[in-house]
């Protein structure tokens, strides 16, 4: 028989809210509930009768608690098969009593861990009889419903009063399924508390907050996003962001914390590539640079601040179709401003750090690396060339080489006076790469005289200082590396060109 009308119940949680409601419930149903510890004063205290686990197992809690519900009665009363008369004669031999739900909620290791407490407090979160019962139950399905989750409470108090205490099997493989999810999702902490340097070659990701987006990349391929956007955002504004707005805003986030503590800043990013970006002592006049960088590009882009928009900047925001505004914060009336374009997202981006590593599909697997957290610096960098490069020159090539670690390889990033006049990104050859940026550069009105140039890989040959020294560029910043880094540095002595080597390749792919 698939329906089940419940008789009986077994409660031991540590969050009581929402509790109250289901307790009251079932004892309206007549059914018999069983509980341990703190949940049993709780009910008790709401004047209804409760049967301490301990009558049924003759055995107190023991070991501080440690050990309650661990025993034959307890998880002979949850697994036995109703419609098996071996296991309903072996009940009635052992006074076993038959168990219809289980209510359970486990120890909160992961805000343990999160709070910063002692190694020895979260190893105390690692709950045992709960996780058992919550297997034990979702397991014996057939017979049992398991309401392993706060969150879930709602949903079974509805099913109470909606079907008099009587559940079909298919309402509890549900429960069932959400249950192998809470139990799953807490091995998959308990293992990556355990893990957290990577002994253990093994990924263990698990996700609760999934989003169903509107579709993925493009229209015919559904999209999800599996994350806690809150925990990085304030979202104050604007429509639902799209799969493409998710990895242009990433893209951003990590450009942009880059700069996070410099002067102000402003990105204009177009397919996780930044197509303008300047540095200046007015944030309005880092934007108006930013723009000019590729105005035609900016056009349904996503921009990004490191400081408060104001609202000269939003004035000027405010004049250009972008899809989202990401900034630490925004001036009240910058912010009225912004949202006069309905679908316009606004995002405040929190003060917080990225994950440590970089998980990817690929084939029939996935690929995971430690994120890429060096920033060149100027402490660095190694001149190898004759010509050295002057302070400003230096400023610039610094500010270039934070872009080009940012864009797709291969990829060639000019840059003066602190603001992007172009980049050659995603090409198949380095020369191409550096041919695009000058294309671009000049179609914009930049002038490269006394520009950097920087590449995120080494030169194997002369070509492209060549043609940067050609273009008007005084400076170039690259990793160094090649057989053949003479033939650069050689190019760059006879021409008065400054080079500069990092040591540190910066590959985006």
């Amino acid at each position: 028989m698939s329906n089940k009308t419940i008789s009986s119940a077994l409660i031991s949680v540590f969050n009581k809210d929402g509790l109250a409601p289901i307790v009251k419930k079932l004892n309206d149903l007549n059914v018999t509930i069983y509980s341990t510890g703190g949940t049993e004063k709780f009910i008790k205290d709401l004047g209804i009768n409760v049967v301490p686990v301990e009558d049924v197992t003759s055995y107190p809690s023991i070991l501080g608690g440690r050990v309650k519900t661990l025993h034959p009665k307890v998880f002979g009363g949850i697994l036995n098969r109703q419609n098996h008369d071996g296991d309903v004669a072996e009940l009635k031999e052992f006074d076993i009593p038959q168990i219809d739900v289980v209510i359970v909620d486990l120890y909160p290791f992961e805000k343990t861990v999160a709070s910063g407490a002692s190694n020895q407090d979260i190893i105390e979160k690692i709950d045992i009889g709960g996780i058992s019962l919550i297997r034990a139950a979702a397991k014996n399905y057939a017979d049992v419903t398991c309401v392993s989750s706060v969150d879930d409470y709602a949903e079974f108090l509805d099913l109470l009063e909606t079907k008099n205490g009587e559940t079909t099997e298919e309402d509890r493989k549900q429960f069932a399924a959400k249950a192998f999810n809470v139990s799953s999702h807490y091995d998959t902490a308990i293992f990556n508390y355990f893990n957290k340097n990577h002994e253990i070659p093994a990924l263990k990701i698990s996700e609760n907050n999934g989003k169903v987006l509107r579709y993925g990349e493009n229209p015919h391929q559904k999209g999800f996003f599996f994350g806690n956007f809150d925990d990085i955002f304030t979202k104050l504004h604007g429509k639902e962001l799209s799969y493409n707005n998710l990895l242009d805003v990433d893209a951003a986030v990590n450009l942009m914390l880059e700069f996070k503590n410099d002067a102000p800043t402003f990105a204009v990013l177009k397919h996780n590539n930044a197509c303008g970006l300047a540095q200046r002592d007015t944030l309005h006049q880092a934007y108006v640079d930013a723009l000019a960088g590729d105005p035609v590009s900016a056009f349904g882009g996503v921009l990004i601040s490191n400081s408060e928009i104001d609202v000269a900047t939003a004035e000027e925001i405010h004049k250009l179709f972008c899809e989202v505004v990401i900034a630490p914060s925004f001036a009240p009336e910058a912010l009225e401003i912004l949202k006069g374009k309905k679908n316009r997202i606004l995002l405040i981006l929190k003060d917080i750090d990225m994950p440590k590593t970089n998980v990817r599909s690929c084939l029939n697997g996935v690929l995971v690396q430690d994120r890429n957290n060096i920033t060149d610096t100027l402490e660095a960098l190694k001149s190898v060339t004759k010509t050295t490069a002057t302070s400003d020159e230096l400023d610039d090539l610094i500010f270039a080489s934070k872009i080009c670690k940012h864009t797709k390889s291969n990829t060639i990033v000019l840059a003066k006076n602190k603001q992007l006049c172009a980049s050659g990104t995603g090409q198949t050859s380095r020369v191409d790469a550096l041919n695009q940026a000058i294309h671009k550069a000049k179609s914009f009105n930049f002038d490269l005289d006394g520009a950097v140039m920087a590449s995120d890989a080494f030169f194997p040959f002369p070509d492209c200082v060549e043609i940067a020294d050609n273009a008007g560029i005084t400076a170039v910043i690259q990793p160094g590396g090649s057989i053949k880094d003479a033939l650069s540095i050689d190019y760059c002595n006879a021409n008065n060109v400054a080079m500069v080597f990092t040591g540190t390749r910066h590959f985006k792919h």
